[in-house]
């Protein structure tokens, strides 16, 4: 304010230089992407609640995700936001610090273990659709979500509770994961490879249910016959006529797909989808957040 009553340009904070417009759209785009993630996932768990037909599974694994990604962006992506535009350096003190990176392990782990649980849910329900009755599924997915935020917790509270590592420095201002090797590699793994692993061993089971079931139904016509497979005989004591049928293939056909293969088609086809964008998107970062440490390199 007393800059612009000056007439002088907004004085710049100390120890950093001032953003770029290149900047400035960054932090307005991640501002904007915030905001629409919670929007978004606040709406999606208000739908699951008011919806009765919704308070089934697998509705309640989306809104276990759901409320991960809620956390995410009213608890992490702010500060994200502020250390940002602090020049990345972290002047909140050292309890926020750990609040926010306890938070921030804790969500995106749950998120992706979520994602895991959505795929052997869709996974059972294909392969084993007699045993896995609606009780064993509801018992089983609010079993899978107690599991996927206890190992969170594990993996996101172990710096504190065992002294893994430092995740505040105060000389350099600087607040992030722990940088410890061997928190390093139990962390990725546990919150990504592990759960990546398990995701496209069962999207691959998946299609290769999903294709047997429909292919088992493919042939479902009356196959016809050749002429010379169909012999007539007259009998001699009675006045009728016998048919001969040689080699003949009677089946059942309906044109087209059926509704239950449209619906496992579409299935598989949003389990892939959901796991094609959860590679792309983390990939990337967990393979610097693994070698960064192990290297003592800085990848950007």
């Amino acid at each position: 304010a007393a800059a612009n009553r000056s007439g002088g340009p907004p004085a710049a904070l100390p120890g950093r230089a001032p953003l770029s417009v290149f900047g400035v759209l960054l932090l307005t785009l991640l501002a904007l992407l915030a905001a629409a993630t919670f929007l978004w996932n606040l709406l999606v768990l208000a739908t699951i609640l008011r919806v009765r037909a919704f308070h089934r599974v697998p509705h309640n694994l989306v809104a276990s995700m759901a409320v991960s990604d809620v956390m995410v962006a009213a608890l992490v992506m702010p500060l994200s936001l502020v250390h940002e535009l602090a020049g990345r350096r972290w002047r909140l003190g050292r309890p926020l610090c750990h609040v926010w990176i306890a938070f921030d392990v804790l969500c995106c782990t749950a998120s992706i273990w979520n994602v895991t649980a959505i795929a052997l849910d869709r996974y059972w329900s294909l392969s084993r659709h007699l045993e896995y009755t609606l009780r064993a599924r509801r018992c089983i997915s609010n079993a899978m979500i107690a599991l996927t935020w206890a190992l969170s917790a594990i993996i996101a509270l172990a710096p504190l509770l065992f002294g893994w590592g430092e995740t505040y420095s105060e000389d350099n201002q600087a607040c992030q994961v722990s940088q410890e090797p061997s928190y390093t590699v139990f962390s990725t793994f546990g919150a990504f490879y592990l759960p990546l692993c398990v995701v496209l061993f069962v999207y691959w089971k998946i299609y290769k249910a999903a294709k047997f079931r429909v292919g088992s139904r493919k042939s479902n016509s009356i196959t016809p016959i050749a002429p010379e497979g169909l012999e007539v005989k007259e009998a001699s004591q009675q006045s009728q006529i016998v048919f001969t049928v040689r080699h003949a293939t009677v089946t059942f056909q309906t044109d087209g797909d059926t509704w239950r293969e449209q619906k496992e088609k579409k299935a598989v086809l949003m389990v892939g989808i959901l796991i094609g964008v959860f590679v792309l998107c983390w990939i990337p970062f967990f393979i610097t957040e693994l070698i960064n440490p192990l290297c003592s390199c800085d990848i950007p």
